[in-house]
């Protein structure tokens, strides 16, 4: 009997054509590897450049293991991975950056916990980003950790493993891809933080700049105290009714 895939690693991209033959040939070898059945979704997010084109060649190449969705126009990457979730049907599902500064392999080392935790987040080590890039993300995640206090160190770590029904339960809005953990958190869930590894950009260019690293993260965490700060939340003390 065919064993059926238990994870969806979800790809989101956007003008990464340089990029995509690496990340073709990198999620092949771990295809091989990986004990678990895994299958690959790349979400396109409105690219303008070949990106869309590279991608439906693997796809028709190899179905069984590559499949895309492709959206109307570019929306962001909050967008990109909800399209993602809502057109996946495995338990689990991955998240990893189309510029491979995370691999795939470091997927291995989530397995082990993924059925004591509802996420597995990377904490990236010896980042490999250029000093301004390693500042606002450290300036971003010490404001973000005073606010909320969720005690994840490194929420925007490119490399997520989550069980597909809790992400499906999480509220979404632009940026929230920067408080996955911490909404798994406020649904009751279980993250373990586990440190990956980390590379330097190799092909193409970053798609933020120092103004959009540092004011998008400062709006979406008041954002996200007052979504917290209204959460219903409720316990059943008596019943009698019959689901």
């Amino acid at each position: 009997m065919k064993k059926e895939p238990q994870l969806t690693i979800i790809v989101p991209v956007y003008n990464e054509e340089e990029s995509l033959p690496r990340l073709k040939n990198e999620a092949d070898n771990f295809l091989k590897i990986s004990p678990e059945k895994v299958k690959i979704l790349f979400v396109d997010d409105g690219s303008t450049d070949k990106s869309l084109s590279v991608i439906r060649s693997y796809c028709t190449e190899n179905p069984d293991d590559f499949s895309f969705i492709a959206l109307d126009r570019n929306q962001g990457l909050s967008a990109a991975i909800k399209a993602g979730i809502d057109h996946i049907n495995t338990p689990y599902l991955g998240y990893i950056d189309a510029d491979l500064q995370t691999s795939f392999s470091d997927f291995l080392l989530f397995y082990e916990h993924m059925d004591q935790f509802t996420m597995i987040n990377g904490i990236r080590q010896k980042r490999a980003d250029t000093l301004v890039k390693r500042l606002s993300s450290k300036i971003a995640n010490g404001f973000r950790q005073r606010m909320i206090h969720d005690n994840i160190k490194d929420t925007c770590c490119p490399l997520k493993l989550i069980q597909t029904k809790t992400a499906r339960e999480l509220p979404f809005f632009n940026g929230m891809h920067r408080f996955i953990p911490a909404l798994v958190l406020l649904h009751g869930g279980k993250v373990k933080q586990i440190p990956v590894q980390h590379f330097k950009r190799m092909e193409g260019v970053s798609k933020y700049n120092l103004w959009n690293r540092l004011t998008g993260p400062f709006i979406d965490t008041l954002a996200f105290m007052w979504m917290r700060k209204r959460n219903i939340k409720y316990s059943i003390k008596d019943s009698s009714h019959q689901q």
